[in-house]
């Protein structure tokens, strides 16, 4: 009914709805409550003066803006963001790995690359380095997609095509309740090509030269991707995002990079039409090419690079979800692999503990360094990381940034903290957890975390988010059993279970990072690629010009 997630903890967390005078008992103590407190919310478990630091998840989450009382619901209207100082790393970790006995010698089924880890996919890429060719990227998709048995008539398109027929029979058409299935994909011509990603996005000119070079970055982290086997890019030639960044951002980050790559550049051709048939042609062969390259093989565990990821977060997000999440990157980290930890924004509050878990000083000051320079930018802009909960989070009871981020950093595990890396850089370090520089917007992080080279992501959303990544598999994790009930078409696995205490966050972790594996190995599709979820949202840090 009631929970404290931490010893310190003075705040109580509802896991299901409580009317007004109703009394509740946690470890010995009673309340009745004064107000109704709705699930997924907290109450006071003591009266809080004004002024008061509360606490949840052990570390602070806010500051009590008015007296509020035993029992009392806790609300935007009494309590406001703070987060307690850090000072950089303080204390050397002392981490017991879990029992990772039940997967030792376990495989996946990836594609192995010439360089660098195995991919869990093997797509080829259509890239513009600049807004204006999103025109002609479409115009690829059109005339490849169907043509190589890529696309699929979904149901939505057969109902618009009931529609039409009986408008055309002079007759209504009733909503039938046709189920919304898609018909069956057609068998690729290239079975060993998972599929051709266009990556439409609205940058490349008209901004500052820094964004330009983090665009090209962040392409070049796309067509270096160990899900990638080749990739044809568009550019007008006149834009920001040159050609010549893309080649230097290539070269600089990934040396070894040998994959086909097929560069047309619009204002060098007589006509759009010549450019096109020709991109069109040459992108043919070289998807032909890399199909002969061969498909699936047996590949490690430690060669997996794991994005951990939250949106539509509620109040059970740390609490089930994510915690669960973090269970499996433990489990991957102490297999070799690579848990990677993003958002920023949302890593707000719980500075001292990450710091702590770095192996360096070092570490833990870039990542500092990182977090201040990123605040510092959002408030010469009149905002700060407080403004990071949306009007969603909020309903759903995370209150302020530093409660999120609380919770949204169990996604992390309690691995060292190998590696903190900027936005675009790439991910080398296996054995323990990433941090990766990201906003906490869903899509910009998962589109940064797939750049820097995340072969598989987790999910988390306890209010349902239809969310995927063009190249990286994506499996949605709810926080909730209900959620999952009313939103199973996006949803891949449910963590409600520790909600209502019938499966531990560990055995949950377990299972999950067998969906992991089942999904590297493509013997499970996420939703996400079944309903072709393919967002790709570069990060505009920078002003328009």
């Amino acid at each position: 009914m009631i929970l404290r997630v931490h010893p310190a903890d003075d705040l109580i967390v509802a896991l299901q709805d409580l009317s007004a005078g109703q009394i509740v008992h946690l470890e010995g103590r009673t309340w009745t409550l004064p107000e109704a407190i709705p699930a997924k919310h907290k109450f006071a478990s003591q009266d809080f003066p004004s002024g008061h630091l509360a606490t949840m998840y052990g570390v602070t989450v806010g500051r009590a803006t008015q007296a509020i009382p035993a029992g009392g619901l806790i609300r935007t209207g009494n309590l406001q963001h703070h987060a307690a100082p850090c000072t950089g790393k303080q204390a050397d970790l002392l981490w017991t790995p879990p029992d990772v006995s039940r997967w030792q010698g376990r495989t996946f089924q990836g594609f192995r690359r010439a360089h660098g880890p195995a991919g869990t996919a093997n797509h080829w890429l259509v890239i513009p380095l600049v807004f204006c060719e999103n025109r002609n990227v479409a115009f690829m998709r059109e005339a490849l997609t169907r043509a190589l048995g890529y696309a699929q008539t979904s149901a939505y398109e057969r109902y618009a095509q009931e529609l039409v027929q009986a408008h055309q029979c002079g007759r209504l058409a009733e909503n039938t309740g046709l189920p919304l299935e898609a018909l069956p994909v057609p068998t690729p011509l290239f079975s060993n090509i998972s599929g051709i990603k266009f990556l439409e996005h609205g940058l490349g000119c008209g901004g500052t030269r820094q964004d330009a070079i983090a665009l090209c970055r962040l392409l070049a982290g796309y067509i270096a991707h160990p899900n990638v086997a080749g990739a044809t890019v568009l550019s007008l030639g006149c834009q920001h995002a040159q050609v010549s960044l893309l080649e230097a951002e290539l070269s600089r980050l990934y040396p070894q990079h040998s994959k086909p790559l097929l560069i047309f550049e619009q204002q060098k051709w007589a006509s759009e039409q010549a450019m096109l048939t020709e991109a069109i042609r040459a992108t043919f062969h070289g998807i032909a090419q890399a199909h002969e390259q061969g498909g699936r093989t047996t590949c490690p565990i430690s060669d997996l690079i794991l994005g951990v990821e939250c949106g539509g977060s509620d109040g059970f997000s740390g609490i089930s979800a994510n915690p669960v999440i973090g269970h499996t990157a433990d489990l991957l980290a102490a297999l070799g692999g690579a848990p990677v930890l993003s958002e920023f924004p949302e890593l707000s509050g719980v500075e001292q503990n990450l710091c702590d878990r770095c192996l360096s000083p070092e570490l833990a000051d870039r990542f500092l360094d990182l977090m201040r320079r990123y605040e510092d930018a959002a408030r010469a802009c009149g905002s700060g990381f407080d403004a990071n909960p949306s009007p969603g989070n909020i309903r759903d009871g995370l209150i302020t940034d530093a409660m999120k981020s609380a919770g949204a950093a169990k996604k992390g595990g309690t691995a060292p903290i190998v590696d903190v890396l900027d936005y675009g850089e790439p991910i080398r370090r296996h054995g323990g957890l990433t941090l990766y520089c990201t906003p906490g917007n869903d899509v910009e992080s998962t589109t940064a975390l797939a750049g820097g080279g995340c072969t598989l992501m987790l999910f988390s959303t306890g209010l349902g988010t239809p969310t995927g990544n063009p190249i990286c598999p994506t499996l949605k994790v709810a926080t909730h059993t209900a959620l999952m009930q009313r939103m199973a078409d996006i949803l891949d696995f449910d963590t409600g279970a520790v909600i209502t205490g019938t499966q531990s966050v560990a055995s949950m972790g377990e299972s999950l990072l067998d969906l992991c594996l089942a999904t590297a190995s493509g013997d499970y599709v996420p939703q996400a690629i079944r309903l072709g979820q393919d967002d790709f949202l570069p990060w505009k840090r920078g002003v328009s010009l």
